[in-house]
């Protein structure tokens, strides 16, 4: 189910040559993780996020909008594909909660910085590895430690 949610929303950004970056639990995946996936996280550039939105919009389960939860401050769009969420963020101003600071810091998304992963049967540009370790110890959240331990090397 996940193959075909990827194989969607990566063609959808291919054919409008938007950039995009892999993140969250499938970017863990390309580094070692094995946990299963929840959902699909990515973000593209914020000048090409309302294309996003407009391409996908018969798959949208949750409307394009700035939310703050679960320590993300960030606008994102949530598509439903084959049963798959996936969540396209605007990487404009995204910022996460630093837990250990207790403070907002910014998620400055650079979309030249990228490994590319063969995952599910498609080719990804994932976040790179030291940028996504940084971003999850940032959060803390249980399924982000349990990420960097994989990604590490120590799970």
């Amino acid at each position: 189910m996940h193959q075909e949610a990827i194989k969607w929303i990566a063609g959808l950004l291919r054919n409008r040559n938007i950039p995009f970056l892999i993140c969250g639990g499938l970017a863990a995946k390309g580094y070692g993780s094995e946990r299963d996936l929840n959902d699909v996280d990515l973000f593209v550039p914020g000048e090409r996020f309302l294309e996003v939105v407009e391409a996908g919009q018969e798959f949208i389960t949750k409307p394009a909008a700035h939310y703050r939860e679960e320590g993300w401050d960030l606008t994102y769009v949530q598509f439903k594909y084959e049963g798959i969420k996936i969540e396209v963020g605007c990487a404009a101003g995204a910022s996460i909660f630093d837990k250990e600071s207790q403070t907002w810091i910014p998620l400055d998304i650079d979309f030249s910085r990228y490994e590319t992963r063969y995952l599910l049967g498609v080719e990804l540009p994932l976040m790179l590895r030291e940028d996504l370790v940084r971003y999850k110890l940032a959060l803390s959240r249980p399924v982000d430690e349990e990420d960097v331990r994989a990604i590490c090397g120590k799970g």
